[in-house]
């Protein structure tokens, strides 16, 4: 078995067998995340002229899987008849806090027992946490599912990177985000300049630093390029349920209320207060489809006082009630 998290980095031994991945595809998981995870592996062995790497894709069962842009693929294996490799990637989209898999869980502790290290793009966390397979682990996936995934493992130590390595579990976000993940990977096991010629095949830009992966997700999915604003909204979305003044958040950033008044509506062209609201109500809507809890309860872990004050503003932001919402699985946010 290959130990590769432990290389020194410096060069690929040439000798050395093939690193086994293998890429359990879930139904409805997002082409990009799983691209992200092959590609580059196969740019490693295409520049370093060696099979570096090996792969294989495993399905629930060995029939078509549908990704989330309706493309098929069929695996070469079923989880029933699946070989021992040395990494496993799961795969999945955002129905993966749904899916309950016995058989699929049950690879996956083979192979860990026979020590392979094991991964998950996008909203596959869900799938590995459910099973146990994340306790004790950092992790992350995507940011539309993690005030979920906090809910329902609150002894999880969940982290806003676009992904986190943590010994023999490796997680990302999805998206590009795998893709970063997957250099880190490979500049760890055959060293940084494989990786760095990788990122340059593919056009990529270079390989972030520690405080990039924790900024750089929320300052995709929110759009804000200004540092001073961008650490306003962070501490917002640490502090949804407890709906904090704006003297308070002034306070924190050691700044006036005016000061912080001026730079929202500058740089967003509405008030902290208003953008805190739109936040909450957004957060709000990520638990309606991606947790279990009841609306009363999201109302409370959202900052409003009651769910009908609650259902009432929802349906002021989104134009439908949170139970409709919830029952459609869908929110345009």
């Amino acid at each position: 078995m290959a130990e590769t998290i432990e290389n020194d980095g410096t060069s690929p031994p040439a000798a050395e067998a093939p690193i086994r991945f293998a890429v359990l595809v879930l139904p409805g998981f997002p082409l990009m995340a799983f691209s992200s995870v092959i590609e580059p592996l196969r740019a490693a062995n295409t520049l370093i002229g060696t099979n570096r790497y090996s792969w294989i894709t495993v399905g629930l069962q060995q029939d078509r899987v549908l990704a989330s842009n309706g493309i098929a693929i069929e695996p070469d294996y079923a989880v029933a008849t699946a070989p021992v490799v040395d990494r496993i990637v799961v795969c999945s989209g955002g129905n993966a806090d749904q899916i309950v898999a016995d058989e699929a869980v049950a690879w996956i502790r083979r192979n860990l027992q026979a020590g392979a290290h094991i991964g998950a793009v996008a909203d596959a966390a869900f799938f590995l946490a459910r099973a146990g397979l994340l306790d004790g682990h950092a992790c992350t996936l995507h940011w539309t599912s993690q005030a979920a995934f906090s809910e329902t493992f609150p002894h999880l130590d969940l982290r806003p990177d676009l992904y986190v390595i943590d010994r023999r579990r490796f997680t990302s976000a999805g998206g590009v985000g795998s893709l970063d993940m997957m250099l880190e990977m490979i500049g760890r096991d055959c060293g940084p300049e494989l990786a760095t010629g990788v990122a340059e095949w593919y056009m990529h830009s270079p390989l972030r630093s520690d405080v990039d992966r924790r900024m750089m997700p929320l300052r995709i999915r929110t759009g804000i390029s200004d540092d001073f604003v961008l650490s306003a909204v962070a501490i917002m979305e640490d502090a949804v349920e407890d709906r904090l003044s704006m003297a308070e958040l002034a306070r924190r950033l050691r700044v006036s209320a005016d000061k912080l008044e001026r730079a929202f509506q500058l740089k967003l062209r509405t008030t902290p207060s208003a953008y805190y609201r739109i936040l909450r109500l957004r957060r709000a809507a990520d638990l309606l489809l991606h947790s279990r809890l009841r609306v009363g309860e999201i109302a409370l872990c959202c900052g409003f006082r009651n769910a009908s004050s609650f259902s009432r503003a929802f349906k002021e932001h989104f134009g439908d009630t949170p139970g409709r919402a919830r029952r459609n699985r869908s929110v345009a946010k």
